[in-house]
C-alpha cells in the first residue's frame, strides 16, 4: 500500500466543533472536506445521537461552507454560518429536525463570527468586521489613503484592520429585525457571552488608552440593548473567552498573566460578575491551558469547568472546581490531540485526531463517526516512535521518529529534521499531513519539542526568552536541543543514513533552519519557510511587531546589536548548505522581506539557493492555504529534497 502523496491533500477531511443539544440527546458537528475542482474548502453540519442508536445524518447540504452550529436554548433550532449566499459567511437558522429551509438573518459585507444565543432564544449576538465606506469603490486607485494612528492596523489572514474593526452585533433570531451594531470605534471586540438572565453581554477587548502598544486584553460587560461597556478585569495580562456561570455570579475566562512577559502559560480563571482580579484555578498543572489553534471557552459543568490542556505533545481535557477547592483532574487523555469539545448534563463529547487518524467525534472512548476511515485505509500511514535525547547541559528532550512508508529493515534512509513554529507550540500526537507526505516519499522524519515549546513546564517555555533580559534568546539552548535529537536518532536507529540529512521548518521553525545552516554544515539540504531571518525587521514590519519586546526583552531599536546577533541573516556568509526559501507574498506575520533579504545575500555570494514565492497566500499557507498551493508546495519541497538526498 502506498504512503501519502501530495495530491492526497484533496482527500483530507475531518469532524470538528461538536455541540450537544440542550436535552443531551444529540450532538451537532461539522464535517469538512476539500473540493478539488473548485479549489475550495467545503463543510456541512451533521447530527449524531449520543447513545449511538442511529447512524449520523447530514443536516445541511450544498457545495459551500456551513459551520459553527449552535443550538437554540429550547433545542428546536440551530444557528450556523454559511457562505451559501455569497462570498462572506452569514448567519442562518434552521430547524434542528431538518424539516424546513434555512432562514438568513444577516446580509453584511464581512464574515459573521462567534455567534451566541440569548438565553430566551429571541436574539443572537455575534462579531463582524465593519468596513469603511470607501471599500465600496472597486477601483483601489480611486480610494483615499489609509490613516494609521495605531500600531495594530493589520493582521495575518485578515488583512487591514485599521479600517475594518471587529464589532459586536445583535440580531433577532426570527428575522423580524436586522442586525444592530452595539459598539464602534477603533477598538475590537470578540467572543460575546450572554448573562443567564439575558440582560448583559460579556466580551473580550483591548480598550485602554494605549491598547496597541501596551498588549493587554480585558473582559468587559455591557447592557444587551446597548450602552457603554464596563471594565471587569485589571489590564495586567491577556483575558479572553468569557463564560458565565449558571447562576450568573461569576465569569470563567482564559487568563495569561503579565504584559511584555511572554511566553507565559494561559490559565483558567474566574472573576466575580461585578469584576475583579482573575483567580487562577490551574496553576498546579504547570501546563498551557490555551492550545494552538484555539479551541473554545471553558465549559461550565455545574460547579466545575471543562477545558483543554497541552501536555507532552498531546491535547487533553481537564476539569477543575470553579471555587478552587480541588486541583485539576484529567477527563480525556491518551496519545491524541483534542480539537473540539462540549458538555451537557454531565455528558462530554470531543473531537480528536491521532498520528494516523483524521479527526473524529467521540463520547468518552466510543467513536461516533468514521469520516476519515476511507483515507486511513487507502494508504499506509506511519506511526511515530517516541524517544528522548540529552542536550549538552543534561536536559532531556522529548522527540519522535516516523519510519518511511514501505519500511525495509535492510535499507538505510535519509533523515529529515522538522522544527515546529511558535516557538511556544508543540509537536506531538496528532495527524500531520507534512510528516505523512515526507514518510510517503521515503524519508525518516524526526521531530521534537525543544526548550521554548509549550506542553511542558512554564520554565521550559521561557528557557529561550531574551537575549536582552530573561534568558539567552532564540538559537541557543533550543539549537543544542534539536541537534542533540539528531545525534540521538543517528545513534539509536540504524536505518538512518548519517550522510543524508535534511532540515526544514516554518515560522520559528524557519528561523531555526536558517540559524542551523549558518552554524553547521552537517545537513546536506535545508528548507526555510515563512521564516524570521532578521529580528530587527520583524520587530517593525510584522502584524505583531510590538510582541517582540515580550519575548526578547526590548524593542529592536532599543537593543539593535543584540537583535542583530540573534538574527540568522547575520550569519549568511557561513551558509553553505543548499537552501530553499519559501514565503507567501501576503504574509503579514513574517513579511516576505524576511525571505527576500536572505535570498539576496546568498545569491550575491553565489550560494546554492532558490526562492519560491506563493501569491495570494498568508502565513498559514501550509495549513489552510489554497488546496492547489498546498499540493504544489509539497511537490516543490520533495523536488528540492530529492536533488540532494536521493539514494546513492
Amino acid at each position: 500500500m502506498p504512503g501519502m502523496i501530495p495530491e492526497d491533500v484533496y482527500q483530507l477531511t475531518g469532524a470538528g466543533d461538536p455541540r450537544i443539544s440542550p436535552d443531551g440527546r444529540a450532538v451537532a458537528y461539522v464535517v469538512w472536506r476539500i473540493d478539488r475542482e473548485s479549489n475550495e474548502y467545503r463543510s456541512n453540519i451533521w447530527l449524531a445521537r449520543l447513545d449511538g442508536s442511529e447512524p449520523p445524518r447530514q443536516l445541511t447540504f450544498g457545495p459551500r461552507r456551513d459551520a459553527d452550529a449552535r443550538w437554540s436554548p429550547d433545542g428546536r433550532l440551530l444557528a450556523f454560518t454559511s457562505n451559501r449566499a455569497g462570498d462572506s459567511m452569514q448567519l442562518f437558522v434552521l430547524p434542528a429536525s431538518g424539516g424546513g429551509e434555512a432562514r438568513k438573518l444577516t446580509d453584511l459585507k464581512e464574515d459573521v463570527k462567534h455567534a451566541a444565543w440569548a438565553p430566551d432564544g429571541s436574539r443572537i449576538a455575534f462579531i463582524s468586521r465593519v468596513r469603511a465606506d470607501y471599500y465600496d469603490e472597486e477601483d483601489e486607485k480611486k480610494r483615499p489613503p489609509r490613516r494609521v494612528t495605531r500600531v495594530f492596523y493589520k493582521l495575518d489572514n485578515e488583512g487591514w484592520t485599521v479600517d475594518r474593526p471587529s464589532h459586536l452585533f445583535v440580531v433577532a433570531s426570527d428575522g423580524s429585525e436586522g442586525p444592530v451594531q452595539l459598539l464602534s470605534g477603533d477598538t475590537e471586540e470578540s467572543r460575546p457571552a450572554w448573562s443567564p438572565d439575558g440582560t448583559k453581554l460579556a466580551f473580550a477587548s483591548a480598550r485602554h488608552e494605549d491598547w496597541d502598544i501596551d498588549p493587554a486584553e480585558d473582559i468587559y460587560v455591557m447592557d444587551a440593548g446597548g450602552g457603554e461597556p464596563t471594565l471587569l478585569t485589571t489590564t495586567d495580562g491577556a483575558c479572553s473567552l468569557p463564560a458565565w456561570s449558571p447562576g450568573g455570579d461569576r465569569l470563567a475566562l482564559t487568563y495569561t498573566p503579565g504584559v511584555f512577559d511572554d511566553p507565559r502559560h494561559t490559565q483558567i480563571a474566574v472573576i466575580p460578575s461585578s469584576g475583579g482580579r482573575p483567580e487562577i484555578l490551574t496553576a498546579s498543572l504547570d501546563r498551557n491551558c490555551s492550545p494552538y489553534p484555539e479551541i473554545r471557552e471553558p465549559v461550565w459543568l455545574g460547579d466545575e469547568l471543562l477545558f483543554a490542556v497541552e501536555d507532552h505533545g498531546n491535547t487533553h481535557l481537564y476539569s477543575v472546581s470553579a471555587d478552587g477547592s480541588t486541583k485539576p483532574t484529567l477527563v480525556i487523555g491518551g496519545d491524541m490531540g483534542v480539537t473540539g469539545f462540549d458538555a451537557v448534563q454531565g455528558q462530554v463529547v470531543h473531537t480528536a485526531t491521532a498520528p494516523t487518524a483524521l479527526a473524529e467525534l467521540f463520547i468518552g472512548d466510543r467513536r461516533l463517526t468514521e469520516v476519515g476511515r476511507p483515507f486511513a485505509e487507502g494508504r499506509e500511514l506511519s506511526s511515530p516512535e517516541r524517544f528522548t535525547a540529552v542536550s549538552p547541559d543534561g536536559t532531556e528532550v522529548e522527540a519522535w521518529i516516523i519510519r518511511p512508508a514501505g519500511f525495509d529493515a535492510g535499507r538505510t534512509y535519509p533523515l529529515l529534521l522538522n522544527i515546529h513554529g511558535g516557538p511556544f507550540t508543540q509537536y506531538g500526537n496528532k495527524f500531520f499531513d507534512e510528516f505523512q507526505v515526507y514518510a510517503g516519499a521515503g524519508y525518516a522524519v524526526v521531530y521534537c519539542n525543544p526548550r521554548g515549546s509549550s506542553g511542558y513546564s512554564e520554565a521550559w517555555g521561557r528557557a529561550i526568552r531574551g537575549p536582552v533580559q530573561g534568558g539567552p534568546g532564540w538559537g541557543t539552548v533550543d539549537y543544542e536541543d534539536v541537534m542533540a535529537v539528531v545525534d540521538e536518532a543517528l545513534k539509536r536507529f540504524d536505518f538512518v543514513d548519517a550522510d543524508r540529512l535534511g532540515v526544514m521548518g516554518g515560522s520559528y521553525g524557519g528561523y531555526m533552519t536558517s540559524w542551523i545552516v549558518g552554524h553547521t554544515d552537517r545537513f546536506q539540504v535545508a528548507i526555510s519557510e515563512r521564516a524570521v531571518n532578521d529580528v530587527r525587521g520583524e520587530g517593525g514590519a510584522s502584524d505583531i511587531a510590538i510582541w517582540w519586546k515580550a519575548v526578547t526583552g526590548a524593542h529592536y531599536w532599543e537593543e539593535p546589536e543584540a537583535m542583530l546577533a540573534m538574527s540568522p541573516a547575520t550569519y549568511a556568509k557561513d551558509i553553505t548548505t543548499p537552501l530553499l526559501i519559501i514565503h507567501s507574498e501576503n504574509d503579514l506575520r513574517c513579511p516576505i522581506g524576511q525571505g527576500e533579504d536572505l535570498f539576496t545575500r546568498l545569491r550575491a555570494m553565489k550560494r546554492e539557493v532558490e526562492f519560491v514565492r506563493f501569491p495570494a497566500e498568508g502565513h498559514e499557507l501550509s495549513r489552510s492555504g489554497s488546496p492547489i498551493h498546498r499540493v504544489w508546495r509539497f511537490e516543490i519541497v520533495l523536488d528540492w529534497l530529492g536533488r540532494y538526498l536521493k539514494e546513492r
